[in-house]
């Protein structure tokens, strides 16, 4: 008991989900074609060019700096695609291994572990990002880890509570009388029963995570230049949006439409995996 194909049946009946996922996973496709798909490089400057309005060369113009937007912007669409997925998992490890440590041991060290998230839980958690980001310095790679070290509380107490829960069934009892070990059953018999709050939880988690992405960028803590983000490009449409208003309307709109995605596509895997959140 895995993923019950019926889940998988009810979501196929989301035809907002289903478009939502489709349009995610031509996004993908195009981050992941990014180099083949783009006209011309992300750092191509054409400084005699300026900032030029949407044209035939350039369909989503370009910036003060004469770079194309639209190959900015898939190129970008790369980065902050990466920033979601890469500090989900991160997330999700953290996450996973914490609540199911803590729902299957129970006692006074499920109660020490969670009191643990309770205090994290209280603090501002974007402030210890920044603090994240100033102490292990500005790279991709500490982006990742910053974002993923803060979102894995929720995940923990999803876990937890479907562990504690799950622990109690009988195919756990049975493995337990045939003598299998606390690490066996935890991974072999408990863990594989939650992979649905785990996928939806991770599809509601990436756009939280490319919002904060982009939050980070408008700091200067981001993603660098001449490394674009959807994110930067925002912000750098932000200070030019009187003069040059395509810089943010694409981007903006981009991000937009990306974050409505992923927000209805873990909607509708929630209300695939559990039909009664939908009452």
């Amino acid at each position: 008991m895995i993923v019950d194909s019926r889940a998988f049946r009810r979501f196929r009946r989301n035809r907002l989900a289903v478009v939502c996922g489709v349009f995610v996973a031509g996004l993908a496709a195009c981050a992941l074609f990014a180099p083949m798909l783009a006209p011309y490089r992300f750092d191509e400057r054409q400084p005699e060019v300026g900032a030029l309005p949407p044209s035939w060369r350039h369909p989503f113009g370009t910036d003060l700096h004469g770079r194309d937007l639209l190959s900015r912007m898939l190129y970008g669409s790369r980065i902050s695609l990466a920033v979601g997925v890469a500090a989900t998992l991160v997330s999700l490890v953290i996450g996973v291994s914490y609540g199911s440590v803590a729902g299957y041991r129970g006692g006074a060290l499920d109660n020490a572990m969670m009191r643990l998230v309770d205090v994290l839980y209280g603090l501002p958690f974007m402030f210890f990002v920044i603090i994240l980001m100033m102490v292990a310095g500005r790279s991709l790679i500490n982006l990742f880890l910053a974002l993923g070290a803060v979102q894995w509380l929720t995940m923990s107490r999803i876990v937890r509570s479907q562990v504690m829960s799950l622990k109690e069934r009988e195919f756990v009892e049975a493995a337990r009388a045939a003598g299998a070990s606390g690490g066996r059953i935890l991974f072999r018999h408990i863990l594989p029963n939650l992979l649905g709050p785990v996928i939806v939880y991770a599809a509601l988690n990436v756009p939280a995570i490319m919002l904060e992405e982009a939050f980070l960028s408008f700091l200067g803590l981001g993603v660098q230049e001449p490394t674009p983000s959807w994110g930067l490009l925002v912000w750098d449409g932000v200070q030019t949006m009187e003069v040059c208003p395509w810089l943010i309307v694409f981007p903006a709109g981009a991000f937009t439409l990306t974050l409505f995605a992923l927000s209805f596509l873990g909607d509708g895997l929630r209300d695939a995996f559990d039909p009664r959140s939908r009452a």
